[in-house]
């Protein structure tokens, strides 16, 4: 069974936008959530609000407490968590509809004790994302520690809603929230963790809308005597915690320490701008939902719609292994066919534009994942390489959440009945490309034919072909 997760939600005075944030979580691809919202003493109606979603929902626990602060409110929110992980968002901001599948999935498949992502950062009607570590494989502490230092105020680390944690590790520390700072506090609980943590992941793919800025120091009227105070306070931590870790080679990284008081010269930590380039809110990778599938009527309408949700996922996949959609749809088609009569027909398989198969392959070919070459009539032999193999695998688990998706809100009866009826249409696509192609199919045996150059190549040689076969044509 999936472990389950906890996710903290503080909230004060949030009536106008507590709502969205909890959709954005019922909502979402992982389901085996507890989400607790403590209600900070709030005087609108958040209480009500809450108690409402509650009602509708055993996974909600309304708390409610005496105006305490935000630090206090996740304090007690890790106090009763009862999840493997823990996860935060706040009261004004949302996540993505497959955050928690992707930390949950990234934590459990690396083993990591912290995983940390990309996020959107929204002003308005427009959004950029947001990101800084682009390793792909596990680090250590000092591994992560050194990519932190080099952005010592940035948002990305400081934050706690864009990680996901382990609950022992904050349990057996005993790790919570400085109640008596009121900046960059979360920050501090991020640098405990960190000292106790000793694998750690990125990945580059945005999980949470970072939306609203909040109120500085100075709005809320904290005095200027007191923000310095704070800062040589955090800053003596984050000098003490580089000075633990580097021990005897403090001294090589002693100013680029120093450089965390000019980075946060300003109040708080350094906010993510909207970049020139950033895009409108709403366009941004969206899922479709799983309902169209099973919901709108007609053959075309629901392979449209089927087409989009493998779109969804293979984009995801594609994010993560830093290519695009079209790649990973050209990677998808050739771990099953390598021979083509042309490269129309790898576009047309594909769905894609001949100038976009064309670009893909040149692309592929050049970050070395494949290999091809075309013979005097122009046929197309297609060789995965060896670095290809962690992309398809990558590839055949976003197939398998594609699958699974499709078929929600099935009975078993009927999703038995639509397995089958999918093992007659891939029969159908194999004979069919057998007929058009000259391409051999044979599920479970490898097949060979012979090229102009007369050599042999491998053909399909697994059943997921047949599925790669009916989605994209």
């Amino acid at each position: 069974m999936e472990p389950l997760v906890s996710i903290i939600i503080p909230a004060y005075n949030a009536e106008d936008y507590l709502g969205r944030c909890i959709d954005s979580i019922l909502n979402q691809e992982y389901q085996n959530l507890e989400i607790i919202v403590i209600d900070d003493g709030s005087s609108d109606g958040t209480a009500a609000l809450l108690d409402d979603y509650a009602q509708k929902d055993e996974r909600i626990r309304a708390i409610h407490q005496k105006n305490a602060g935000v630090s206090a409110s996740r304090n007690h929110g890790l106090d009763i968590a009862r999840g493997e992980y823990v996860q935060f968002a706040d009261s004004d901001d949302f996540i993505t509809p497959d955050s928690t599948k992707l930390l949950v999935r990234t934590a459990m498949e690396k083993d990591c004790d912290l995983v940390i992502a990309d996020f959107y950062r929204v002003n308005g009607k427009r959004l950029s994302q947001k990101g800084d570590i682009d390793a792909e494989h596990v680090m250590d502490r000092m591994e992560f520690a050194s990519y932190m230092i080099e952005n010592p105020a940035d948002y990305y680390y400081g934050v706690l809603w864009n990680k996901l944690f382990r609950r022992s590790i904050i349990e057996e520390q005993q790790i919570r929230m400085d109640v008596e700072i009121d900046w960059c506090e979360d920050f501090l609980f991020n640098l405990e963790y960190i000292r106790y943590a000793e694998t750690f992941y990125a990945i580059q793919a945005p999980v949470y809308y970072y939306v609203k800025r909040k109120d500085s120091l100075v709005s809320q009227g904290v005095s200027i005597s007191n923000t310095v105070k704070m800062k040589i306070t955090v800053f003596d931590y984050y000098n003490a915690f580089y000075r633990d870790l580097y021990e005897e080679n403090y001294s090589e990284v002693k100013q680029k320490v120093r450089m965390f008081l000019i980075s946060t010269a300003m109040d708080g930590l350094v906010m993510p701008s909207i970049a020139p380039g950033s895009a409108k809110l709403g366009e941004e990778r969206i899922r479709v939902a799983k309902a169209a599938v099973a919901d709108t009527d007609g053959i075309l309408t629901n392979l449209y719609y089927f087409r989009k949700l493998l779109e969804y996922y293979l984009g995801l996949s594609a994010t993560l292994k830093k290519i695009s959609l079209d790649e990973a749809l050209l990677l998808l088609l050739f771990e099953g066919v390598q021979q083509f009569e042309s490269r129309k027909e790898i576009a047309e398989l594909a769905g894609i534009t001949g100038q976009k198969a064309y670009r893909a392959l040149q692309r592929l070919k050049k970050e070395k994942l494949i290999d091809y070459e075309a013979d005097t009539e122009g046929r197309i032999s297609v060789v995965l390489l060896e670095k290809s193999k962690e992309y398809v695998e990558e590839i055949d688990h976003a197939m398998e959440e594609c699958r699974k998706a499709s078929l929600n809100g099935f009975s078993e009866a009927d999703a038995d009945a639509a397995r089958t009826m999918a093992v007659r249409v891939n029969k159908n696509v194999k004979e069919k490309l057998v007929k058009v192609s000259g391409t051999a199919v044979n599920d479970g045996e490898e097949r060979t034919r012979s090229t102009a150059h007369g050599r042999t190549k491998k053909n399909i040689t697994s059943d997921n072909t047949a599925s790669v076969s009916q989605t994209l044509l």
